[in-house]
C-alpha cells in the first residue's frame, strides 16, 4: 500500500484521497478535543490517550513497518518537541477555560500560519479565491470563539490566560502541521513516519498524568478514563494519521484549511453531547467556516 500511495501522490486520484483522509481527520479530531476536555482532568485524559498510544503503536513501529532511516529519526525527534509543547498549551488551555471557546481559537489561528509556512516551505500559492476562502473559514471560527466567549460566566482572569494558551497553542498546531508534513514527505513508508510518530510522541504526557494523580486530593476513577484513553488513542491515528498522509498525498495548505473544519464539528458535538448551547448566530458562522472550506477547495 505505501508504494501505491506515493505513487498517486501530486495526481487527481491523490487529491481527491486527500480530501476524504482532512474531512474524515476534522470529525475524528473535533471528537479527540472533546474527550480531551469532558468530564475528566484534560491533564489526565491526555496522560491516558498517550498511554495507549504507546500500547497500540509499539508493535507496530517495532515489528510491522520498516525502521526509519537516520533523516526520518532525526526529524522524530524534533516532532517530539513539537507535539509536547501543542498538547501542553491545550491542557492549559482547556484547563481554564471552556472547549467552545478555547477549540475555536486554536484552530482558526492555525490555518492561515499554515498556508503562508507552505507557501515558504513547500512552494505552495493559494489563488485569491482560495485566499477568500482561508479569510471566510478562519473569520468564522474565530468569530464563533467570540460569541462563544460572550456567554462565558467564568473567572475572566482565568478565562484570559486560557484564551492566551489557546493563541499559542494554535500557532503551534500551524508548526507541526506543517512539520509533520515534510516529515511524511521525506520518509520512503509514510506508515513508517507515522508508527513511530506515534509511538516516539507518546511517551510524556502518561508521565504527568501518573505524577498529577498521585498528587490530587481526589483522584478521578480510572476504569472510565482507561476506556476515554483507549477511544482518544483509536481517534487520534485517525485525526492526526488522516491529515499527516493527506499532506504526503497533496497540498499541505488545502489539507490543513479542510482539517478545520472540526470547528464545526466541535461545535455539533458541544451542542448534542456536552450539553452547550447552539443558537442561530452559531449556526450562521458554523456555515461559514463550511462555505470557507468549499471555496478553497473549489478555487484551486
Amino acid at each position: 500500500m505505501s508504494e501505491w500511495l506515493v505513487s498517486i501522490a501530486g495526481t487527481q486520484e491523490g487529491a481527491r484521497l486527500a480530501t476524504l483522509l482532512a474531512l474524515t481527520s476534522a470529525v475524528a479530531h473535533a471528537a479527540f478535543g472533546a474527550l480531551q476536555k469532558g468530564r475528566h482532568d484534560p491533564w489526565m485524559s491526555r496522560g491516558a490517550i498517550d498511554a495507549w498510544l504507546l500500547v497500540l503503536s509499539a508493535p507496530i513501529a517495532l515489528f510491522v513497518v520498516p525502521w526509519p532511516n537516520l533523516p526520518t529519526f532525526v526529524i522524530l525527534l524534533g516532532a517530539i518537541v513539537i507535539h509536547f509543547a501543542y498538547k501542553l498549551t491545550m491542557a492549559l488551555a482547556y484547563e481554564r477555560a471552556a472547549y467552545t471557546v478555547v477549540y475555536p481559537v486554536v484552530r482558526g489561528t492555525g490555518p492561515l500560519v499554515t498556508v503562508l509556512a507552505a507557501s515558504v516551505i513547500f512552494g505552495e500559492h493559494f489563488t485569491p479565491v482560495q485566499w477568500l476562502g482561508v479569510a471566510c473559514l478562519s473569520g468564522g471560527i474565530l468569530l464563533l470563539a467570540l460569541r462563544n466567549l460572550s456567554e462565558e460566566t467564568i473567572d475572566l482572569p482565568a478565562l484570559k490566560i486560557g484564551l492566551i494558551w489557546a493563541g499559542i497553542c494554535g500557532g503551534l498546531v500551524a508548526v507541526y502541521t506543517t512539520y509533520d508534513a515534510y516529515g511524511i514527505r521525506q520518509s520512503p513508508d509514510p506508515f513508517t513516519f507515522l508508527a513511530w510518530f506515534f509511538f516516539v510522541t507518546a511517551f510524556d504526557f502518561p508521565i504527568l498524568a501518573a505524577l498529577r494523580y498521585r498528587r490530587m486530593a481526589a483522584p478521578p476513577v480510572l476504569g472510565p478514563l482507561v476506556w476515554r484513553g483507549l477511544a482518544g488513542a483509536l481517534i487520534a491515528w485517525i485525526s492526526f494519521g488522516g491529515v499527516m498522509m493527506a499532506t504526503r498525498l497533496d497540498k499541505v495548505g488545502e489539507a490543513a484549511v479542510l482539517r478545520e473544519t472540526s470547528t464545526v464539528f466541535a461545535a455539533l458535538i458541544g451542542w448534542f453531547i456536552l450539553g452547550e448551547k447552539v443558537g442561530p448566530r452559531r449556526l450562521f458562522l458554523m456555515s461559514l467556516v463550511a462555505l470557507g472550506a468549499v471555496i478553497v477547495e473549489m478555487g484551486g
